[in-house]
């Protein structure tokens, strides 16, 4: 929120304008008969040796000072107390309010017209000078509020951020920021007194809330006054100000506050938009990327089952009782490995949904690893395993369910991409803390391009062809887990896919 001068500072501004003028009004005549009561003291007692012309002079001193701290009406009436104080005490015979000298005359008629001008001119160079305070104090609080309004802030933020500034800019009694909604004219923000019916009435206008965008514009209505809110010659809405007396500079200070309004409105609006409009080419981009991926790791399965399921049923095809287990079995294995992918997407709508909860318990790593090489058995089946896991490795803390997925679509990756026969390693160690993880293959590797990429679903253009659900799943789940999965070059020159885990403290893993 931006530092704004208090209203009634300086001229021009308006709350509590009564209150502020009789309280204004009350000490400056009080400090100017002060000093006209301490001036006529002193003068009393030097009185016969004073001339009647320095009593004039004396006297001129109360009015300075009325003028000064209350303006030229209070200057006035100080040099109409100063008229009669100047004749009853200073202007022969004392104690009277007669006078029996023309010149006596003379002194008093000089001493109220040189009072009067005195008071004009320190009254006038009074106002030249705070209204120059305004005028700096208004372009500087611009300013502020140009910073303000170019700022991040949400749309309620900025509509309650420009409605509380000018109604302590301007010292309305409330002050409402009116926005079209299906075609007519809404409140959106208020600041200052409450908005009763009444008030929601003078703010909506004639029409009330069926006020067409057609009808924004400025004008007033008894001291309701409407400023249009446009930006590029289009109408944003409208400001509502109720109460405030405005000079013409602050009128223009108003329209100029409209326009800032308008324009961070308008900028408001279309940022949302345009966030928006992005969040829906993700989803988009998300849905193309997610049927890619479906048909690309779906169609191997299905097309082996549909080959198998078609042998089978081939009339008059002779079978060997190996050749047809072995059938039944592709059935099965490949079923496997769709029942694993149709997981996989689950686990992807429960990620895009937010759903996804961490439950981390104790667990040991070689039961994870057995579990995740059980669920994976259909894809490793022409492959070699090698677990190189210590039998001293501490219990880890972790959502098993999670990275026992995470390891099964690791190995079902390194069984694709490497060919038949060689072997898929699986290795743990401790360090600092943490356990890390690792599955190597003995394929062609991830080329150093692609590294980044092929954990990314969107991403189909990665090299390796390594891309897919798998990948995307097991990063989100790992990173679920505060770590990162990273792929470097295998020992035997193909691909280690690496993440850690966390270790158990000695109270988890005892509990």
């Amino acid at each position: 929120m931006p530092v704004v001068a208090r209203v009634g500072d300086v001229p021009g501004t308006q709350a509590p304008k009564g209150s502020i003028t009789v309280r204004r009004t009350v000490v400056a005549s009080t400090a100017a008969l002060t000093t006209m009561v301490l001036a006529t003291a002193v003068m009393l007692a030097l009185r016969p040796h004073l001339a009647v012309a320095t009593a004039a002079v004396v006297l001129v001193v109360p009015v300075i000072v009325g003028v000064a701290a209350g303006g030229f009406p209070t200057g006035v009436g100080a040099a109409i107390v100063g008229f009669f104080v100047y004749d009853w005490f200073f202007i022969p015979p004392y104690g009277a309010l007669s006078v029996n000298s023309a010149q006596d005359w003379v002194a008093l008629a000089v001493y109220l017209i040189v009072v009067l001008i005195v008071a004009r001119l320190v009254a006038v160079q009074q106002d030249a000078r705070r209204d120059a305070t305004f005028r700096t104090e208004a372009i500087r609080r611009l300013f502020e509020v140009s910073e303000h309004l170019i700022g991040e802030q949400s749309l309620d933020e900025l509509l309650s951020l420009v409605v509380t500034i000018v109604h302590e800019t301007f010292g309305t009694r409330w002050v409402a920021l009116l926005l079209p909604v299906d075609g007519s004219l809404t409140i959106a923000a208020t600041a200052g007194e409450a908005i009763g019916d009444v008030e929601r009435a003078a703010a909506l206008g004639p029409a009330g809330a069926t006020q067409s965008m057609a009808l924004v514009g400025a004008g007033t209505d008894g001291d309701v006054r409407r400023v249009a809110l446009t930006a590029v010659q289009r109408p944003v809405g409208q400001l509502v100000v109720a109460g405030a007396t405005l000079s013409a500079f602050e009128r223009q200070l108003l329209g100029t506050f409209a326009n800032e309004a308008a324009l961070a409105i308008e900028r408001s609006q279309l940022r949302g938009q345009a966030l928006r409009a992005d969040l829906l080419e993700e989803v988009d981009r998300w849905r193309s990327a997610l049927v890619g991926a479906v048909s690309h790791d779906l169609r191997t399965p299905l097309a082996s089952i549909k080959a198998a399921v078609s042998t089978l049923r081939e009339p008059g095809l002779a079978l060997s009782g190996a050749d047809h287990n072995e059938l039944l079995a592709t059935i099965e294995d490949q079923s496997d490995h769709l029942t694993m992918l149709v997981a996989n997407l689950l686990d992807m709508a429960r990620l895009e949904a937010g759903t996804l909860v961490l439950r981390r318990e104790p667990h040991d790593l070689t039961g994870v690893v057995d579990a995740a090489i059980a669920a994976a058995r259909a894809v490793l089946a022409h492959h070699s395993l090698a677990i190189e896991i210590p039998s001293d490795l501490p219990i880890v803390e972790i959502d098993a369910v999670l990275i026992v997925q995470v390891l099964s679509n690791l190995l079902t990756n390194a069984a694709q991409h490497s060919p038949d026969g060689t072997t898929i390693t699986v290795a743990a160690s401790e360090r600092a803390g943490l356990v890390d993880v690792s599955v190597s293959d003995e394929g062609p590797g991830v080329p150093e391009a692609d590294r980044e990429r092929i954990f990314h679903m969107l991403d189909r253009n990665a090299g390796s062809g390594r891309a897919g659900l798998g990948l995307a799943i097991s990063t989100a789940f790992v990173e679920a887990h505060g770590q990162r999965l990273r792929v470097a070059d295998g020992p035997s020159g193909g691909a280690c896919f690496r993440f850690q885990i966390p270790v158990a403290t000695l109270e988890e893993a005892t509990s």
